[in-house]
Order: C-alpha cells, then structure tokens, then sequence
C-alpha cells in the first residue's frame, strides 16, 4: 500500500492498471486538485492518478468524447468549461441542473455523468468553518455567474429565508433571480442595482462572495469596509489566500472565512462519486495547506 507522509507525499505509481481521473479547464496550471486528489488516493491505497489537461473551448467536445474512447473513471471540470460541458453529457445530477453547470463527470456503465459538487460543498464549509447556519439567514452574494448560482442553490436548500444578489452586470443579476425564483418561490429574492443601494450590512446575517476578484493579490475589496459589522459573516470562496474582503472583515471582528474549505468538500464529494469510498477529508486538507 501506498502511504502518505504529510512532509513528503509519495507521488503515484503509475501502473498497467492505474485508473485515470482528468481535471479539463483552460488553464489547469494553478489547479490544486491534483495534490489533494493524488494524496487522497494515496491515503487509502488506491491504484488512481489525477491528470490535469488543458483543453481550450475549440476542443472541448472531442476531449469530452475522449473521456469515453479512454476509460478514465471521470473528471473534473473547472473555468471556463462548466456550463458549456453540459451538453456533451448523457445525464444530470439534480444539483447538476438546478445549477446548469457541472463540475464532476463520472463515466458509469459507458454513460457520461455529470454533477456539481460546489453546493454541497459549499453548506458543509461555511458550517465548519464560521460555525452558522444558513437556515432562516439573509445572504448578500457577490456574483452571478456559475459560482454564484452554486451558492444561491446552496442557499437555497440550506434553508435560507432570503438571497440579495449584487453584480456588475445588473441584467445578468435579474436573469438569475427570475430563475431561482421559480424554482424556489417561498424565498425573498431581490437583486442590488448599485452598491450605493446596499441595505444595511445588519440586515444580512452573510456575505458570500463567489466573483474572481480576489484571485490577484492586488484585488480590492468588493466591499467597502465601513459597510461590514462584526455581527456578519464573510466568506469568500477564492481560496488562494486571504484577500482584502475577508482583511476588511477581520478589521471589523466579524467571522470569515477563505474558501479552502469548500475546495476540499466539494472534492471529497467527487472522490466518493469516482471511488464509491468515503474521502479521506483530513488528508485531503493536509494536502492543500502543507
């Protein structure tokens, strides 16, 4: 068996009867998931290896199709290709549709399956990591893209009483409430058409904020820190480091939180559907952080 050794993780060996799991985006380079997938395997034994492959919008059908021609067990699926895998698919998670993008391909009797792990994902980090619940709650969430709309039906299924939206694009913001709001009617959906006409931070038990900025350790805060209160909770899915949202929300004393823990959930959830084996979450984290 292989093992793990958090100061010196032993890379897979590569044999005639390895089985291959993909991570297709454009870039992959910056990509963490294969550390924390390969050490995970590792940790339990497992003959797999984690690939990552650039693959640029152009190519993305055939290297769907591949999939298929090649027997891997399945992949991941990351920016820009998301929303766009989903017609190359032969089925859908509920999450998966609800979301309309997908994040995990699991090839299961020559079908290709799709689902989105990042709701799931997303409720069991922000429990565990800021230590509130979702249910009953107001959420500001930053963000109208794919993301978002992961949160928003995290949100949603967590038992939120309310979800504002805020986004550049105040077109794209509506399109999406006029979406959820059908498919989630008993909720008070509402969207922000300027920040000037934020409500009061203290009507908001949260702030998720699901947009790119962030990711370029010069990003300004989205949010201005004299709107946050201490009595909110921050948390910000980019997961590269603390950026100057969640740095306004500790000058303030309100709870936060960085995304690295949704990166492990959500990937413990696609390990599990690739392996039918429970994800070593510990290892997994470990090898993200060492």
């Amino acid at each position: 068996m292989t093992t793990w050794s958090r100061s010196a993780p032993t890379p897979p060996r590569v044999t005639g009867t390895t089985r291959v799991v993909a991570l297709l985006g454009d870039p992959v380079g910056h990509s963490r998931s294969p550390q924390m997938h390969n050490a995970a395997f590792a940790a339990l034994g497992l003959n797999y290896c984690y690939v990552p492959f650039p693959v640029r919008s152009s190519a993305l059908r055939p290297a769907i199709r591949g999939l298929v021609a090649l027997g891997v067990v399945g992949a991941n699926v990351t920016i820009p290709h998301k929303e766009r895998v989903v017609p190359y698919l032969d089925e859908l998670s509920i999450e998966a549709r609800l979301i309309g993008a997908v994040n995990t391909i699991h090839l299961y009797e020559g079908r290709l399956v799709g689902y989105n792990t990042d709701a799931r994902g997303f409720l069991r980090a922000f429990r565990e990591d800021t230590g509130v619940s979702v249910r009953g709650g107001r959420f500001l969430v930053l963000g109208a893209g794919g993301a978002a709309r992961a949160v928003v039906v995290a949100l949603a299924l967590g038992g939120a009483r309310a979800v504002t939206i805020a986004n550049r694009s105040v077109p794209k913001a509506r399109q999406l409430v006029r979406r959820f709001r059908r498919l989630f009617p008993s909720l008070d959906w509402s969207v922000v058409t300027s920040f000037r006409a934020l409500p009061p931070s203290r009507t908001f038990r949260g702030v998720v904020q699901a947009t790119s900025v962030g990711m370029r350790s010069d990003d300004p805060s989205p949010l201005p820190v004299e709107w946050l209160n201490r009595s909110l909770v921050v948390y910000d899915l980019v997961y590269s480091g603390p950026t100057m949202l969640l740095k306004a929300a500790e000058d303030v004393g309100a709870r936060h939180a960085g995304g690295l823990g949704m990166l492990v959930h959500q990937g413990a959830l696609a390990f599990t559907i690739w392996t039918a084996r429970r994800a070593p979450v510990d290892v997994m984290r470990r090898a993200l952080i060492g």
